[in-house]
């Protein structure tokens, strides 16, 4: 009689564990579009990106025509963050290089550009086109997250290759709709290891976009394991 009350207890221990493990995860009703968007269709369960955002991310704002990062000055080493609400302009010494739309990462080519260099600041300036509200990450905290999840840290290497492979597309044809453009996020990846701040800068400083993207391919460090996918502007 003694086994079989320990046994029933054992067994009814488990059955609320599988009930509590199944349970209903409420996401945040501001970050479901994002987790909707980005995240499950990379089949990242509600808890995993429950646990993503609830220990050291916020949500913060900026106003319409305020800076979320100056050319020079902003440091990329403190956050990482994806644009929630709102549109946001990146330009270099006053020219614009493209828009930054919901549901896309606002600085992955600064966090992707300086995994390996850091102490760099911002080579662009990105305001608020609107009212804007973002998720953001602190880019130490995360790192070290990351790190101990390798299936997430592959799922952001994989977000993060393909909002710069949708930039690099904005960069490349500037006369976008942004209808169009918000449809870019079914590209494949193309140029996930590209310096982007080096691309953004060099486009900035001449219209001759397709020249000095064929230039980059080719003499940068990235240039050869680029060759074999096709560029838009190859």
């Amino acid at each position: 009689m003694v086994w079989n009350v320990v046994f029933l207890v054992v067994n009814f221990m488990h059955l609320f564990f599988l009930l509590y493990k199944r349970r209903p995860i409420k996401i945040d009703r501001e970050l479901r579009s994002v987790y909707k968007r980005m995240f499950e269709p990379l089949h990242v369960q509600e808890a995993l990106f429950q646990r993503l955002t609830g220990q050291f991310c916020t949500i913060q704002t900026v106003k319409k025509g305020q800076a979320y990062a100056v050319e020079d000055k902003t440091s990329v080493d403190e956050r990482l963050s994806i644009l929630l609400k709102g549109k946001m302009k990146v330009s270099y010494r006053g020219h614009f290089l493209h828009n930054i739309y919901t549901n896309s990462f606002i600085d992955s080519p600064e966090f992707r550009s300086t995994e390996m260099h850091r102490g760099e600041k911002f080579q662009v300036t990105i305001v608020a086109e609107e009212n804007c509200k973002f998720l953001c990450w602190s880019r130490e905290r995360l790192t070290y997250f990351l790190e101990s999840d390798t299936f997430l840290n592959e799922v952001f290497k994989y977000l993060i290759g393909k909002d710069i492979t949708n930039k690099l597309y904005s960069l490349n044809d500037p006369t976008l709709s942004d209808k169009a453009v918000k449809k870019m996020d079914r590209q494949p990846s193309l140029c996930s290891q590209l310096s982007m701040m080096q691309m953004r800068n060099s486009m900035a400083s001449t219209s001759d976009t397709d020249d000095v993207l064929n230039q980059i391919l080719r003499g940068g460090s990235t240039g050869s394991s680029l060759r074999k996918y096709h560029c838009p502007s190859t």
